[in-house]
């Protein structure tokens, strides 16, 4: 259980570290105003997340934690419940940042559609990044696994309804899965890659990725593309999974430093750090000052993991 406990909080403090350097895509701008950002900082280098401070989450990251308070409250995925909450956070004042795809389906929701019909028109990889409290209910257990990805699909495409969105979330959620079963971060990919994707081409991107492994990451996801798109952002994820493996901490570092969309990809390599090591890798630095952190905590004590 230790191993799930571990992927929530790594994703939602991978979230926490990039959030002063979001969408900055500058590297060399990073690098002299907030130096190599190995604590929670406030965003302070463009105006997208203004009124958070050190330690609260991107708009990614709060929309996380929701989906963390829905399955804590019901003990199970519940789309509907999801679905209610995420409404009830964003017309009721939210104040940090709408990105379009919330626009968007907020406005499928107000033309009545149904929660599986409300995706926006986006190829953003966020929507997928931010299922990490679904292996809370739906672990390690192989006969889940089927369940995990439905969830994971589902949570996606109520905001994001681009195909291969959803199925970056399954290959997210299939590569999880086989961490917590014990595979190492090669043979979790591997395992992910065998599903058959509709429009994700998984084989032809893990070698791509594999091609960069001998570059330095900022290097390497400059050249992916470090805006907010699937492609870069899945290539991002990969390569610091698999170049990172052994040390945690500097890859989430890196991922920071790379710039751009740091948050989308931070939720997603937290997780699968997360559940690679388990507990005891993450720095307490980046524990404490987590703002919403005794709610995590206790939410992960409800769920029993």
């Amino acid at each position: 259980m230790s191993r799930i406990r571990s992927a929530i909080l790594a994703s939602l403090a991978a979230d926490a570290l990039s959030l002063g350097a979001h969408w900055e895509y500058d590297q060399g701008r990073i690098a002299r105003q907030l130096g190599r950002v190995t604590d929670l900082l406030p965003p302070t280098l463009n105006d997208y997340h203004n009124g958070k401070g050190a330690g609260a989450q991107s708009h990614y990251g709060d929309q996380t934690l929701l989906l963390l308070r829905s399955v804590a409250g019901k003990g199970a995925f519940d789309l509907a419940d999801f679905a209610a909450r995420w409404r009830g956070m964003m017309e009721g004042g939210y104040t940090g940042y709408m990105d379009k795809a919330s626009r968007e389906a907020l406005a499928n929701f107000a033309a009545g559609r149904a929660p599986q019909q409300t995706g926006a028109a986006t190829n953003d990889f966020a929507g997928a990044a931010r299922m990490a409290p679904l292996l809370a209910i739906l672990g390690p257990d192989p006969k889940d696994e089927e369940g995990l990805v439905n969830a994971a699909r589902a949570q996606t495409l109520m905001t994001h309804g681009s195909p291969v969105i959803a199925d970056g979330a399954e290959f997210m959620a299939r590569a999880a899965a086989a961490l917590l079963r014990g595979a190492d971060m090669r043979a979790a990919f591997d395992h992910a890659a065998t599903a058959r994707y509709a429009a994700l081409p998984a084989e032809d991107w893990l070698a791509f990725a594999d091609m960069s492994l001998a570059e330095d990451t900022p290097a390497a996801i400059a050249r992916f593309g470090q805006s907010c798109g699937m492609q870069g952002a899945f290539l991002g994820v990969v390569h610091v999974a698999l170049k990172h493996e052994s040390d945690p901490e500097t890859g989430l570092v890196d991922n920071v430093m790379a710039g751009g969309d740091s948050c989308a990809r931070g939720l997603a390599i937290g997780m699968l750090f997360g559940a690679r090591h388990g507990l005891g890798w993450m720095p307490e630095r980046w524990l404490a000052p987590l703002a919403a952190r005794v709610e995590i905590e206790a939410a992960l004590d409800t769920l029993g993991v």
